[in-house]
């Protein structure tokens, strides 16, 4: 980072005014956290410690004189390296580092989080999790070696650039006519991201020009384009196609494709490694309602957004209070002439006040042009968003109110939204009966308040908790025969999560089908990513990998891509020609996650959620800490795989 950090540092200090006013706008702790690393004198964190009581900036109430004094000291310190041309400090030790972070976030930061930080804070020029050749790739049959990757979502596309860097030849199949999967099909109004972005991002590609602290679906669907455009990957997506089925082909060891095109067409291809990365998040669940056919008026569901209809002066009914609902109800009350919210059951929503705050110029300045900012504010949101509260989330037996909390932590948690909710609806407490779910938080997705119990509150909004029986040509019947008439229905429903990889049909090794292992709600897979009697393949985003209890899935995207770009080449270096998960392997790995999952907040059995299959078992959420996840895909370890050099060679573990 030599030549970087020097041209940094000289640019940083050119305009003294800027600089200066910018330091202004930014935050205290990732600055402070510049000044100690350029500085290396540590006395200012015990100075700031006691007035820093979270990793989130509001929970950051430093003295205006001490930031002052912050700022001072850190123009002075970056004129000091201007003026001589130092280079870039070392990296602080492991016990300096320690105490900045803690001090950083409020709270103390274990030893075993650093190896883990150190990559996601991505110092230095080193892309950190980037898979290298550990042999000559000239001397191996790398172009003779074909990938085929389904879904250009985020995960797809993650799989792509590290495919593109290791030289493999690859195609993405995507069903629609642009990148971005979920981010392009979900488009209702106020959709946006509820993990800050500055974390909701590639680590190899940090974008610190994002103007809102949690982004609008547009600017996150920008970064997802012009990853594209910089890594040149569009040459490789074959648009307007889905992949309908993959088939094991014995013969050739690969897997022959299936796909339609948007003529409906069928066509298909041979590849030696298969990639699915389709996500959970793409196929629209809608109620069993009785005559939901029936209904004349416009009705849509979140994620088949039809900006068509003008919901201005319209009755309009939504169905479902999840995140969707949470963030477009909102953004359409004003417009509407009355918006009634049908809800099944209430969901938790956190106040974050940065939600909906835009990112200063000075900050944006600072993450260009202040050397390790960027990264320190990246470790600040990584604590902020992942592992903190983890330990919260597992049953406490002795605990006296089981019903609606785990723990004694668990509990504050609930009394403290609780209260915030009350104070939004002004002390309504009929309503706010209505709004708290009687399970304990986390139990499903945690919200973030998009100004909803404040929408509850006006005159053109109704909150329905009883249960629907039916719907008419133009209204919606209460099961006590009430008549709501509405012009339009909107179905915030969630998706089919648990019915993974539906409706793409794949059939493995000895006439084995996914639809017949797993069923429709019961999938399983080695570290979320391999099933035995499924050679080559690899799942991105498949069996608890969804995180529930904070956290970016992109980071836990990039820790799968590592993993499978490590098999790949494992491979390609090797001359196994499949690889197979070892189904002893495959099936500790699941009564563990079983095991863990028996005694924490998803499967408690107040929660009925889309986390679980009917029979309480926890399908899509990881119930590990990212460390614990991190730490298990960190290193492919062929012992756990079957491989087969030759198709006439039985497997043998290797």
């Amino acid at each position: 980072m030599t030549t970087d950090f020097k041209t940094m540092v000289r640019a940083a200090v050119r305009d003294e005014a800027q600089l200066r006013a910018a330091l202004a706008e930014s935050d205290i702790a990732p600055m402070l956290m510049v000044l100690v690393q350029l500085g290396g004198d540590l006395s200012l964190l015990d100075e700031a410690a006691p007035h820093i009581q979270g990793p989130w900036s509001f929970l950051q109430t430093v003295p205006e004189a001490l930031k002052q004094k912050i700022r001072d000291r850190l123009v002075d310190t970056l004129q000091a390296y201007a003026r001589s041309g130092r280079d870039a400090p070392p990296r602080p030790s492991t016990e300096a580092l320690l105490r900045m972070m803690s001090v950083g976030v409020g709270q103390p930061v274990p030893a075993e989080y650093i190896p883990l930080l150190l990559e996601e804070m991505h110092f230095g020029d080193e892309d950190t999790r980037a898979v290298h050749w550990q042999r000559d790739p000239t001397a191996l049959p790398v172009e003779d070696f074909k990938v085929i990757v389904i879904g250009a979502g985020l995960g797809g596309l993650c799989a792509a650039i590290r495919l593109k860097q290791l030289g493999i030849p690859f195609e993405v199949l995507e069903k629609n006519a642009d990148v971005g999967g979920t981010w392009l099909e979900n488009a209702y109004p106020g959709c946006a991201v509820d993990t800050p972005n500055h974390f909701y991002s590639y680590s190899f590609h940090v974008n610190n020009r994002w103007t809102r602290h949690f982004s609008r679906r547009d600017e996150i669907l920008a970064y997802i384009r012009e990853v594209v455009r910089f890594y040149d990957l569009a040459p490789h997506i074959r648009f307007n196609v889905e992949a309908t089925s993959a088939e094991f082909d014995a013969a050739r060891d690969g897997w022959r494709v299936g796909w339609r095109d948007a003529q409906g067409r069928t066509h298909s291809a041979q590849c030696n490694a298969l990639i699915t990365a389709v996500g959970q998040l793409n196929r629209p669940a809608f109620p069993k309602i009785p005559g939901l056919d029936t209904f004349k008026g416009p009705a849509f569901h979140t994620a088949e957004w039809d900006a068509s209809v003008d919901l201005k002066g319209k009755r309009v009914a939504m169905i479902g209070t999840g995140a969707s609902g949470m963030q477009a109800g909102p953004s359409i009350a004003p417009d509407v002439a009355h918006l009634r919210v049908f809800q099944r059951s209430p969901h938790w929503a956190v106040n974050n006040p940065n939600y909906h705050l835009p990112v200063t110029k000075g900050h944006i300045w600072s993450l260009e042009h202040l050397p390790y900012y960027s990264n320190w504010l990246r470790f600040q949101l990584f604590w902020a968003s992942s592992d903190g509260f983890h330990a919260s989330l597992h049953v406490d037996p002795a605990w006296k109110h089981p019903e609606q909390s785990l723990n004694e932590t668990n509990h504050r948690m609930r009394e403290m939204i609780v209260e915030y909710v009350r104070g939004e609806l002004g002390g309504d407490e009929a309503l706010l009966a209505k709004c708290i779910p009687n399970y304990p938080p986390y139990g499903k997705r945690m919200l973030r308040d998009n100004h909803w119990y404040r929408m509850l509150k006006r005159d053109n909004v109704t909150l329905e908790t009883d249960p629907i029986s039916h719907v008419t040509e133009n209204a919606i019947v209460m099961k006590d025969g009430t008549v709501h008439p509405v012009d339009v229905i909107v179905y915030a429903t969630g998706f089919q999560a648990s019915r993974m990889l539906w409706p793409l049909e794949i059939t493995g090794r000895d006439g084995h089908t996914i639809r017949d292992d797993w069923g429709d709600d019961d999938p399983r897979a080695y570290l979320g990513m391999s099933v035995p009697h499924y050679p080559n393949l690899f799942l991105l985003y498949g069996p608890n990998t969804n995180l529930a209890h904070g956290g970016s899935i992109i980071f836990h995207t990039e820790c799968q891509v590592r993993y499978i770009m490590q098999a790949l080449r494992g491979m390609l270096e090797n001359g196994w020609r499949t690889l197979e998960v070892r189904p002893d392997v495959h099936d500790d790995y699941n009564a563990r996650v079983d095991a863990k999952a028996r005694d924490m907040v998803w499967t408690h059995p107040g929660v009925k959620s889309w986390y679980k299959n009917d029979r309480n078992r926890l399908t899509v959420t990881s119930p590990w800490r990212l460390l614990d996840y991190w730490a298990m895909t960190r290193t492919f370890d062929a012992g756990e795989f079957v491989a087969v050099h030759a198709r006439d060679e039985a497997p043998a573990a290797q």
